[in-house]
């Protein structure tokens, strides 16, 4: 690296470092999750505004080769976290309610979503048809996890019957649109065959070697002196990351891109450890969520946001965002309505949860950035949806607070309490009580 790349990498990094903490905070004034703000960050930047004369200053040709390698990073360890956060026992939990949710809120949103690709697929410049198809539903099924989460805990919702669910429901869904996006990566042509096949080698190394060899790891820690309360050891560290950049080389090999392996493997991590060493929530996860989440995410913010111009849509530009936008939220909106209510939850409940399940956010982002790099998405079309993802992240705080109002959240929290943390677990318990 050159003294010029040098400095204009630094500078980089410190003035998205800093758009990235007031764009958040902005956000969280407006009721909003800090993570919508960060994401305008890369349009704020890219050629939409100014002709893309911010990008050419915050963002010069000596350090993109460097930005783009650390959005990579941050890219994988955000994905390492969002499967560290996916429990098992949480989807478990809420039993056929969860699963009735995610069922249809992923199901109708992907058949609409691939009846929209074929009214798209003569106006767009696409690699494979097949592909694109199979991606527009995929894409319209997603629900992100993470910003839900982080909605559920501004509106304190986590400790009520319906946040419950809807990260439950979330979680399964979530899972389900990742297999989806596979599928894709493999119709598009991407990974070779005999590669391909080794897919199943790898998920048994992942789960029946790496897995029980941290628990193993973290019970010994767990057994020796001093270390139930201390940090994570270095020692500690060294494995996760290193089995984390393996995970990541092995899926990217294999063809099916980086951020399957970085998912995986945080799913594969032992859960309920007790050392903090391996401990994903008390331990390593809070170190990397500093660096990757805070540091390293919003450069791909940046590198997403460079290829979206919304100055190029014109008429039938913004016709197709309508229909676009009109897709997915019928789609997901009216599939976990009536996934809720097929286990016969009340109306304005179900209502609520359907609201919950339309926000993308950055899951969303993810899958697109994955769709234009393997030439499934051209980039109008890449920005439209980008535009959709904004939109009905935006549109789930103000709906929400129409529906599910403080005094409601509080009457919720109120009877859980007093019912103990199993009235959060019972599935036939949402449809027992009056309608919220």
């Amino acid at each position: 690296m050159s003294t010029t790349q040098a400095q204009a990498l630094f500078l980089t990094l410190a003035v998205v470092l800093a758009l990235a903490r007031l764009l958040g905070a902005a956000a969280r004034r407006i009721g909003q999750p800090a993570v919508l703000g960060e994401i305008l960050i890369g349009i704020l930047i890219g050629p939409t505004f100014f002709h893309g004369a911010l990008a050419h200053h915050l963002l010069p040709a000596p350090a993109q080769p460097y930005v783009g390698a650390l959005a990579g990073l941050g890219l994988a360890l955000f994905m390492f976290l969002t499967g560290l956060e996916l429990e098992p026992s949480l989807i478990r939990s809420q039993g056929r309610t969860a699963m009735s949710v995610a069922l249809c809120s992923t199901a109708l949103p992907f058949v609409l979503g691939t009846l929209l690709a074929w009214r798209l697929l003569p106006h767009h410049q696409v690699h494979s048809r097949v592909g694109f198809v199979v991606f527009l539903g995929a894409s319209m099924a997603v629900t992100a996890f993470p910003v839900l989460a982080r909605i559920l805990a501004d509106r304190q919702m986590m400790q009520t019957r319906i946040g419950g669910i809807a990260l439950a429901s979330a979680a399964a869904s979530d899972v389900l649109a990742w297999l989806l996006l596979a599928v894709v990566v493999v119709v598009s042509g991407g990974p070779s065959p005999w590669r391909l096949a080794l897919a199943p080698v790898y998920l048994a190394l992942l789960l029946g070697v790496a897995r029980p060899a941290l628990r193993r790891m973290a019970a010994t820690r767990a057994a020796g002196p001093g270390e139930a309360g201390g940090p994570p050891s270095p020692a500690a560290v060294a494995v996760v990351l290193g089995g984390l950049m393996l995970s990541c080389w092995a899926t990217e090999w294999m063809g099916l891109h980086y951020i399957f392996g970085a998912f995986m493997f945080g799913a594969a991590l032992p859960r309920g450890v007790v050392a903090p060493a391996l401990d994903p929530v008390r331990g390593i996860a809070e170190g990397l969520r500093g660096l990757g989440v805070v540091f390293l995410l919003p450069l791909f913010f940046v590198t997403a946001g460079l290829n979206v111009d919304l100055t190029l849509l014109g008429s039938q530009g913004w016709g197709e965002t309508a229909l676009i936008l009109l897709v997915a939220v019928v789609g997901k909106g009216l599939g976990a309505f009536a996934g809720a209510r097929a286990v016969r939850m009340p109306g304005r409940q179900a209502a609520t949860l359907a609201t919950l399940m339309n926000t993308r956010g950055l899951t969303e982002l993810v899958i697109l950035s994955v769709g234009l790099q393997l030439g499934v998405l051209d980039k109008p079309l890449y920005a439209r949806m980008v535009l959709m993802a904004v939109v009905t992240t935006f549109m789930t705080g103000p709906v929400l607070r129409l529906l599910h109002s403080d005094q409601r959240i509080q009457q919720d929290r109120v009877e859980v309490a007093s019912r103990g943390p199993a009235a959060v677990a019972e599935p036939q318990s949402v449809g027992s009580g009056p309608a919220a």
